[in-house]
């Protein structure tokens, strides 16, 4: 835990349900509680991980009451495989499941997994049933900020709240995003002295009540850490080390910034 206080930290965005932690999952989650990260939201990204998070999370809990949460959504990578099921069971997922947001959703023109037609008619899909919901929006944008913007301009004001996570991009995007009244997810990017070098003057930009932290494990490992981690796989654990570079950065203790992003995690997911 952050060094010389009992605060916790809340990873908002995992993806705990990822191959790479198949051999010590539960070990994971532990690790993450005994370094003060915990609760942490599993971060559903497709039918089959959205399924798999929610089923995890609930039977986790049955011992450690109130540590995993889900999300359940389709991320834009794998909008081309959504079908005419796919937001029926999502709302299953959260009706019956307790999924505490729609997403990971958004638009992804980087890599174009999905045709771009495609993603901007899953991305809508899902924020129709946020709205349904009123639950919260995990989104995901890369390359796409003209279109996803004017897609999320039209669904703000009908969910309760929406997130914008592993913020990247520059300082125009962000400045629309926090007039939309949208939270930030900052992750270990901010720790690459190489890609995430301007995001240390624009975590200064975000209200102290909408920024959230998440490592968006397994990727993204914080370069800097201190230790040498084998296979480079990010886990919740090293949540404390991007909350000590961001407190940095914003002046203020490690402590108080902590309790500030817990409260907003805590506020947003509904937890």
């Amino acid at each position: 835990m952050l060094r010389g206080t009992t605060v916790k930290l809340i990873d908002m965005g995992i993806n705990l349900m990822n191959s790479a932690y198949d051999r010590d999952r539960d070990e994971v989650v532990k690790a993450a509680a005994a370094a003060g990260v915990s609760p942490l939201v599993i971060t559903g990204s497709g039918e089959r991980s959205s399924l798999a998070a929610a089923l995890y999370a609930s039977a986790y809990n049955a011992g450690q009451p109130g540590a995993l949460y889900a999300t359940a959504g389709v991320h834009p990578h794998e909008a081309k495989n959504c079908g005419n099921g796919t937001i029926d069971f999502l709302r299953e997922l959260a009706l019956e499941k307790g999924a505490k947001a729609i997403g990971e959703c958004g638009l992804d023109y980087n890599r174009d997994f999905s045709p771009r037609d495609v993603q901007r008619k899953w991305f809508v899909k899902q924020a129709e049933l946020a709205a349904e919901l009123s639950l919260p929006l995990f989104l995901h944008e890369r390359d796409a900020f003209v279109d996803f913007s004017t897609i999320l301009r039209g669904y703000i004001n009908a969910v309760p709240a929406a997130v914008v996570h592993c913020f990247t991009a520059a300082a125009g995007e962000l400045e629309c995003y926090l007039s939309l009244g949208c939270y930030i997810g900052v992750t270990g990017w901010i720790c690459d002295e190489r890609r995430g070098k301007h995001l240390l003057e624009l975590v200064k930009l975000i209200p102290k009540d909408r920024l959230m932290l998440e490592t968006d494990g397994p990727y993204l490992l914080p370069r800097d850490l201190p230790v040498k981690v084998r296979n480079r796989r990010n886990e919740p654990r090293f949540l404390p080390h991007i909350a000590e570079t961001v407190a940095r950065h914003l002046g203020k203790e490690s402590a108080k910034l902590a309790g500030e992003t817990f409260a907003n995690t805590k506020r947003f997911f509904g937890i």
